[in-house]
Order: structure tokens, then C-alpha cells, then sequence
């Protein structure tokens, strides 16, 4: 079991995927997450990339996130995410969960706009050329946070920039902003 950490949502215990299919953020390194970001989340259109219980997008909208859009492709990830948000007191215009290839949803949602993207695929399955097509859906002043090995060099995306990196052991969070046209 997992939990909502702050906002209206917090101590709300939710299910996660046992076994290697995903890789659930540990309450340490989403603690400082939601730290960094807490300015940038009120109001803000969230995706939830790779979302596997819902976790971030779900921490999120406790937190005054207006909007959150989950995808996640692996039947049983997706079933315990579906009962996840299910089971929050949420406003139901306020979800959208959605079984999909982050690849191929992008590609046929190039009109949705986010001020908040999560990305956090299994560490074995980052694909540099999906996350630039995420990056797209950046709104102006959007921000994209990617959780990926702390062993690895911090992955350039063509059209956004990193404005921030921080190690946590094995893990690290690159942030990225839009590159200035």
C-alpha cells in the first residue's frame, strides 16, 4: 500500500503493482518532488506519463492540481490505477484514465496541453524519442519532470532544456522547460 502525502487527499492509501512491471516513487524522493515543484501545481493540467498506480498524478491533485490525465499501457498496472482513482473523492471532470502506449496516445492527442508532465517509466523502458513527443505537450511555462537511473547521464530532449537534475542513490529527477525559441 502507498499513500497521498499532502493536500486534501492525504493519508488516502491506494494500491500499487507488486513484481518489477513498474517501479513505484518511494515517499522520500516524492516528498522532495512535490517540494520543488508545490509553487507550479495549483491550477495546473497535469499527465501522469507511464502512471502505473497513479501515484504522482494523484499527489498532484491533492495538492490543487485542476486536472490530471493518467496513461499507463500494462492491463494490470492499468486495473489497479482505474480502482485507484475510482476510489479518491474526486470530482469526475477532473480524471481521465486512459489505457494506452504513451507513444501513440501523444500522437493522437497533439492538441492537449499541460502545465505539469510526469514521466516515470520502468528504468529499462525510457525512450528518449517518446519523451520528446510528451515534451510537446508542454504548455508555454510547463514543466516535465523525468524519473530515470541515477547511473545514467541526464537524457537530452530535442526542444526543452533541463533546468534542474538531483540525484537520490540509484534514482534522479530531471526537469525541463521548453528551450527559448
Amino acid at each position: 500500500m502507498m499513500r497521498v502525502i499532502s493536500g486534501k487527499l492525504k493519508g488516502a492509501k491506494f494500491e500499487t503493482l507488486k513484481g518489477r512491471q513498474t517501479h513505484p516513487m518511494g515517499d522520500r524522493i516524492k516528498v522532495a518532488l512535490f517540494n520543488t515543484i508545490s509553487a507550479e501545481i495549483g491550477g495546473a493540467r497535469i499527465l501522469d506519463a507511464y502512471a502505473g498506480s497513479g501515484a504522482l498524478g494523484l499527489e498532484a491533485l491533492s495538492r490543487g492540481g485542476s486536472f490530471a490525465q493518467f496513461i499507463e499501457k500494462d492491463a494490470r498496472a492499468f486495473k489497479i490505477l482505474a480502482s485507484n482513482v475510482a476510489g479518491m473523492e474526486l470530482d469526475s471532470n477532473q480524471v481521465q484514465v486512459t489505457r494506452a502506449n504513451c507513444a501513440s496516445w501523444v500522437e493522437n492527442n497533439q492538441d492537449q496541453q499541460f502545465d505539469i508532465i510526469f514521466v516515470d517509466p520502468p528504468f529499462d523502458q525510457l525512450n528518449l524519442s517518446t519523451i520528446f513527443k510528451l515534451s510537446c505537450l508542454l504548455s508555454g511555462e510547463g514543466l516535465m519532470v523525468l524519473s530515470h537511473s541515477g547511473r545514467e547521464a541526464v537524457p537530452i530532449v530535442n526542444g526543452v532544456v533541463v533546468v534542474d537534475n538531483r540525484m537520490y542513490g540509484d534514482a534522479a529527477l530531471s526537469y525541463y522547460r521548453k528551450a527559448a525559441e
